[in-house]
């Protein structure tokens, strides 16, 4: 029977969750050179329209419809059958219609998360294509396992709350995967690394935070006491995740950047996205602080290699989201959701082997399907610009437009290199310099 108070949480939900695609435009878009600004938020905002038209179309039929373990049949195409009246087997007190649209929201952010590993050196119309069928051919199939009536993780009893392995898992191996196909930068630069506005990224990751109490507290299709405990957990395990990245800084580094505490939210959001209606409260700080932990010592491993992740999607978002569907393992307990499961530390180390599955799983399919994909394009269509010239950077070349007409692109002709200033912190613009989010940044 339909709920108005859930079907309005859930339009609310819809809205935040979509709001966190600008926000990652944002995010992106600040720590890219200002030649690329324009691209980069452009990716992401692709992704709304792009998506959006693929999930009615086709996407939401694969993922969700009654069809085998594997993937979803074909009743709901073209949105058929898709209405006011509730679907039962998904969320009984809200239209169908509703909860078609809070799953098109996850789609919409999940490969547009996969642009910041491909940013500065891929062709936008390439870009558009890749997506479509990184769409059809990765997420809509991993939905069907984890989340569909009958997915084969589903049935084998695997834990994704919000998409931990659907969202982070498989845009950060396909993102790994799809940086190592295109290669790196054909110039190597340690601009590339600094980002060019440190405001944007803290925006950025603040409207991501705002978005992901849809995100996570949505995912309860209710607006009650199962919301409730996944907003806790939320802000809690971002507010973990910052102030063990700001202690470790201190630590290490002896001062704390603006980029780190932001990518730091992201990272404490990313983790516990698989956990939110699963754990307590406390173990939501515990998840939040491990990711941070781990996920910094994979930016320190994957910056000294020439793996060109551009924006490290793969070590926030595919490293965290592990981290976090693992803990799900240890910390899941039927005390909070008895439509959960217990996990590791209440004595049930099944959960912890089965999540250890669900991660194997969907990071083979995000990797063989982006390998096909990619190659597939870059045989057709080639991957980069022809006339690809990254001094001038992507937003000339692929759009004819600059992000600051009188702005940095115009200063960094006239100041000294990176290498040949001595003693000066400041950077364009009379702002202070960030270094690259492996390195940390350098705020006091």
């Amino acid at each position: 029977m339909l709920n108005s108070g859930d079907t309005a949480w859930m339009i609310i939900s819809s809205a935040l969750v979509l709001l966190m695609t600008p926000g990652l435009a944002f995010f992106y878009g600040g720590l890219v050179r200002d030649t690329d600004v324009i691209n980069t938020i452009k990716m992401s905002f692709i992704s709304l329209a792009v998506i959006a038209l693929e999930w009615a179309a086709l996407g939401y039929s694969m993922a969700f419809a009654p069809g085998t373990p594997l993937l979803g049949g074909l009743a709901w195409v073209g949105l058929s059958g898709v209405g006011e009246a509730p679907n039962a087997e998904y969320a009984a007190t809200v239209p169908h219609l509703a909860f078609m649209t809070f799953q098109m929201m996850f789609a919409v952010i999940t490969p547009a998360l996969i642009s910041g590993a491909v940013v500065g050196r891929m062709r936008f119309r390439v870009y558009m294509l890749f997506i479509l069928l990184w769409g059809l051919a990765v997420y809509n199939p991993i939905a069907h396992w984890v989340w569909g009536v009958g997915g084969w993780l589903r049935e084998l009893g695997a834990l994704d709350f919000a998409g931990g392995s659907v969202v982070h898992i498989s845009a950060g191996v396909s993102a790994l995967v799809a940086a190592l196909i295109l290669g790196p930068g054909q110039t190597p630069n340690p601009e590339h690394k600094v980002p060019h506005n440190v405001p944007f990224v803290i925006l950025g990751a603040s409207l991501l935070w705002f978005g992901w109490f849809g995100f996570n507290a949505g995912s309860a299709l209710t607006a009650g006491g199962l919301a409730s405990l996944a907003f806790v957990t939320t802000n809690l395990s971002a507010a973990a995740a910052v102030v063990t990245w700001v202690l470790l800084e201190s630590a290490l580094k002896k001062r704390t950047s603006g980029v780190g505490a932001a990518v730091a939210a992201v990272v404490g959001l990313v983790a516990i996205t698989p956990a939110a209606g699963f754990v307590t409260p406390l173990a939501s700080t515990v998840i939040g602080s491990v990711a941070a932990l781990v996920c910094y010592a994979a930016l320190q491993l994957l910056g000294r290699t020439r793996l060109d992740d551009r924006l490290d999607v793969f070590a926030c978002h595919g490293v965290g989201g592990i981290v976090g569907a693992l803990l799900t393992g240890v910390f899941a307990t039927t005390s909070v959701n008895p439509a959960g499961a217990d996990g590791l530390w209440y004595g049930n180390a099944k959960l912890l082997a089965v999540q250890l599955a669900a991660v194997g799983a969907t990071a083979t399919l995000a990797a063989l399907g982006t390998a096909a994909t990619m190659l597939t394009l870059r045989w057709v269509t080639g991957l980069r610009p022809a006339q690809l010239g990254e001094a001038r950077g992507m937003d000339a070349i692929e759009h004819g437009e600059v992000a600051y007409a009188l702005g940095t692109a115009s200063l960094r002709l006239q100041r000294p290199s990176v290498n040949s200033s001595p003693v000066s912190p400041r950077g364009r613009a009379g702002m202070t310099r960030p270094v690259s989010i492996a390195d940390g940044g350098n705020h006091e």
